[in-house]
């Protein structure tokens, strides 16, 4: 089952706009987050969440989508998130942070995918000034966005052929590709296998 949905949660960039995210979705997925292990158990993350057309606009404004697709600048009118969780932190970010950043951005969208609902992670902000757009904390920074709705938009998993070459993709019908190496091609201890 957790493979299941594991397979299911990909990045996905197209949504159906007419899906609205609801608070109560977005605090079942924030309340994974808050039970997750924190180095140290710090719990230094804080969140900004966004449900509301205004701010959803003010936070897609601020976001660059998808490096490896040189044409595309992203979700059109009508396919952009419904909502969008925003990771704060500390200003002076640690090292362990940031893996408290990638456990906690992980496990909202396994909570997003387990309601039917499904996000990207994007690094790619303009974090100043989103910061200031949205009047956040001083003392906290954005450490990343996840997009967040329901997916119009098909993923597949590829077979890695040429190991250099782990771009994704998009087809003629606009399903999306993405390689994955196989299991065997990580793993450096063989012998066991």
């Amino acid at each position: 089952m957790l493979k299941q949905l594991v397979k299911k949660n990909r990045s996905y960039r197209r949504f159906d706009g007419t899906v609205r995210i609801t608070k109560t979705q977005i605090n079942k997925m924030l309340e994974l987050a808050r039970l997750c292990p924190s180095a140290a158990n710090l719990q230094q993350l804080r969140f900004f969440y966004s449900i509301t057309g205004k701010t959803n606009d003010i936070i897609y404004s601020h976001l660059s989508w998808a490096a490896y697709l040189k044409d595309w600048h992203g979700p059109k009118h009508g396919e952009t998130p419904t909502g969008y969780i925003l990771i704060l932190g500390p200003s002076k970010v640690s090292k362990h942070l940031l893996i408290d950043v990638g456990i906690v951005a992980q496990t909202i969208l396994l909570g997003a995918t387990e309601l039917g609902l499904g996000g990207c992670q994007i690094a790619s902000v303009n974090k100043t000034e989103l910061h200031k757009a949205l009047s956040l904390p001083k003392d906290l920074e954005i450490l990343l966005a996840l997009a967040i709705g329901k997916p119009v938009e098909q993923v597949v998993i590829e077979k890695v052929i040429d190991p250099d070459d782990i771009e994704y993709w998009r087809d003629e019908f606009e399903v999306h590709h993405v390689p994955k190496r196989a299991l065997k091609d990580l793993i450096v201890n063989k012998k066991e296998l």
